[in-house]
């Protein structure tokens, strides 16, 4: 193999590196999302309750 095939080996596996990391932190921050959603609607039920 030659210096430039080992370099262009060795960028591709960079950037599929970066991709998959980009890939877990949107679907972490869609999970965040999703539990702070959940998180609020159950705080408001708890006040609408103790209201009544």
């Amino acid at each position: 193999m030659t210096v430039k095939t080992l370099a262009i080996v060795g960028a591709v596996l960079v950037a599929l590196s970066t991709l998959t990391a980009c890939g877990n932190t949107i679907r972490g921050i869609g999970q965040d999302t999703a539990n702070t959603v959940n998180a609020t609607q159950s705080a408001g039920k708890k006040v609408a309750n103790s209201v009544n």
